[in-house]
């Protein structure tokens, strides 16, 4: 089918206004703010309803078209480009909440659901309910986080984001409408349990395996008390250190630390590059929070015992400082105090380029993950801008690299490249693996894959679309090399 005649179908299918063809828009579509190179669709379409998406989804199965997937298209892996071109499925005006249930403690959405719209959402309709909030844009999609094992501010507790899921609708390529957890006895999406997870063949398979147009995702009652602290630490060893103790005492909601880097730019320092040794190497910030005054007291002076006692047996810490307080003497940093939050220091300007090589890996390799990137960045041009996690209680955690490069600048792209696969190679040397993982890094890294892991994926792709059609290009891995 010709570029025309696929228009002409998709416009009796949707009607004009959801239909996109003008070059000057598509080309919207063609990039991100990554490193990676642009593609420009065919086509983009704009359903508002998962009838709208079987019916596109039928039609570019029948004449194989290949369907990309996108949202707020803030993804940091190059995931939402349209590699093979073909057709773009905006979902952004997907955008319901539709069901809150506060007995139960879940919230049901659709794909194209903001951060910030389910935040305004509770706080006005349920108030004593809340969700986890990552630091992404409050304008990027939740429904893309969970399917991406993203992260928030309740990780700590929550684990990642997949995590959250009750159960989930989904187009399959073919068409079908599948329906998971209770919803597949059309009950209340409480649980996955005790039905066979098959929210796992949509986690983590880059948009391969179908599109989600419901989500049902947990939610949790929101504290009386609350307060966001930080710490300064100097050495890299204590600092993790001291992250590892507080994410194994159930102190905090969240826990983590942010580079030296991050707080020059901040105060507007667009490449900080020089650190003064009896300056702060490391933020260290603590949510905590209690339904009940005296347990959130009683958390509060457990942390502050515990600094106490880490300063007497000689490690350097300043703070703990309230966020508040910290607002009040500079009004910058109002962007930590909550969430979700715009990070526009890292977003705007500086010629628009942001890319990351963000990982999950075990917490015990933090700080020399952290020293080695770091040495990589700078070696490469570029900020040591570093944030790390521990989540699910310290079981893991993440270790995230990030780089704010000028797009129009081919240099500067091609060192961005070069530095991101070395923190990846690195990275996978201490045990991390990126997650929201890069086609590169499946290139790169795929062929040490277990040969029946690899197997089992792609017969998971083939048996689903056996067309190819679901953004092709993703989760690709290398030929094994003959015996």
């Amino acid at each position: 089918m010709n570029r025309d005649e696929l228009q002409r179908r998709l416009v009796a299918a949707l009607g004009p206004e959801a239909v996109i063809t003008d070059p000057a828009k598509l080309v919207l579509y063609a990039g991100d703010m990554t490193e990676n190179d642009p593609v420009e669709p065919d086509v983009a379409v704009c359903p508002k309803s998962a009838e709208e998406v079987q019916a596109v989804v039928r039609l570019c199965a029948a004449e194989r078209v290949p369907i990309t997937p996108v949202v707020a298209n803030t993804n940091l892996g190059g995931l939402a480009i349209p590699v093979r071109g073909g057709l773009v499925m905006d979902l952004r005006r997907m955008e319901r909440v539709l069901e809150v249930d506060r007995e139960d403690l879940f919230a049901v959405i659709e794909p194209g659901v903001t951060w910030q719209k389910l935040h305004d959402h509770l706080e006005r309709h349920a108030p004593e309910l809340r969700f986890a909030y990552p630091l992404s844009p409050p304008e990027s999609g939740i429904v893309p986080n969970c399917l991406l094992d993203g992260l928030a501010n309740l990780s700590l507790r929550a684990g990642p984001a997949s995590y959250w899921i009750n159960a989930l609708e989904a187009v399959l390529p073919d068409g079908r409408l599948l329906r998971t957890g209770h919803w597949a006895y059309a009950g209340k999406p409480c649980a996955r349990a005790p039905f066979p997870q098959l929210e796992g063949l949509f986690v983590n398979f880059a948009g391969t395996t179908g599109i989600v147009t419901r989500l049902a995702v947990q939610l949790w009652p929101n504290p009386a008390h609350r307060r966001r602290f930080f710490l300064m630490a100097y050495d890299a060893a204590e600092a993790f250190a001291a992250l590892r103790h507080l994410a194994r005492e159930d102190l905090a909601d969240d826990l983590g630390a942010l580079s030296w880097a991050s707080g020059k730019m901040l105060f507007g320092d667009h490449r900080p590059l020089w650190r003064d040794p009896a300056e702060p190497l490391l933020f260290l910030y603590l949510d905590v929070s209690g339904h009940h005054r005296e347990l959130f007291e009683a958390r509060v002076k457990a942390i502050e015992r515990l600094v106490r006692e880490w300063r007497q047996a000689g490690t350097r810490l300043d703070g703990p400082l309230d966020i508040a307080d910290l607002v009040r003497l500079e009004p910058r940093f109002g962007k930590f105090a909550d969430f979700p939050t715009r990070l526009d220091f890292l977003l705007d300007g500086h010629g628009g380029g942001l890319s990351w090589v963000g990982t999950y890996g075990p917490t015990s390799r933090f700080a020399e993950g952290y020293q080695r990137g770091s040495d990589i960045l700078a070696a490469h041009g570029f900020s040591p801008v570093v944030v790390c996690r521990p989540m699910l209680g310290g079981h893991f955690g993440v270790l995230r690299w990030i780089s704010v490069f000028d797009r129009s600048d081919p240099g500067e792209v091609a060192r961005v490249k070069a530095a991101n696969r070395a923190l990846a190679e690195m990275a996978i040397s201490l045990g991390f693996f990126p997650y929201k993982t890069p086609q590169w890094v499946w290139e790169a890294h795929g062929a040490r894959l277990d040969p029946a892991f690899r197997e089992v994926v792609d017969a998971v792709r083939r048996l689903l679309d056996p067309a190819g059609i679901m953004n092709p290009g993703r989760l690709q891995f290398p030929p094994l090399s003959p015996p």
